[in-house]
């Protein structure tokens, strides 16, 4: 039988799907947004200000210097949600290296959530980011819980190691391959 996954990795594990949700309502809402995007964009940049106020918003969004939202904001997301994909799938098995990995990605996208904050981006995005940084918080503390370290350096670790040992000990007794009982 195999070892008994505590429940701050189940939450860890929850919070992390909840996260890649709300990363897709975000990509979803940035496509739909996008014209109100480029406006509270161009309200921070004097050239583009001017050009939405004579030209409109279609001559803006034709300028070279008009960032393409959607297309980077697709990419980021697909990016994530394939290394948090991968990363979860190594932590659930209980390894620390994951932990430690989705821990420092999860702190990487929170600074860049908070940043969002600081510029003038529809409303929307404020609230979800506030929503963002309060999951994320809530990940890392079940990341880091007691219950979780048990799990990804504690008693498991050291009996597979003793099980790795009997298995090149040609003397020793050997238990049918898979998790160690």
């Amino acid at each position: 039988m195999g070892r008994q996954r505590p429940g701050s990795v189940d939450r860890a594990m929850q919070l992390l799907g909840a996260l890649l949700l709300l990363a897709s309502v975000v990509a979803v809402l940035t496509v739909v947004l996008e014209d109100e995007i480029v406006r509270a964009w161009a309200e921070g940049n004097a050239s583009a200000r001017s050009i939405l106020a004579h030209d409109g918003l279609e001559a803006l969004k034709a300028e070279p210097i008009t960032p393409a939202f959607v297309p980077v904001v697709l990419v980021l997301f697909v990016v994530m949600v394939l290394l948090i994909a991968v990363l979860a799938a190594f932590f659930r098995s209980g390894h620390h290296w994951a932990r430690v990995t989705l821990s420092v990605t999860v702190v990487l996208v929170a600074v860049s959530t908070l940043a969002i904050l600081r510029t003038r981006m529809p409303s929307v995005f404020s609230v979800l980011s506030v929503v963002s940084v309060v999951l994320e918080v809530a990940l890392l503390w079940f990341l880091w819980h007691r219950d979780t370290t048990a799990y990804v350096t504690g008693a498991w670790h050291r009996r597979r190691a003793a099980q790795d040992d009997r298995l090149d000990d040609p003397q020793a007794p050997h238990e049918p391959a898979g998790e160690p009982s």
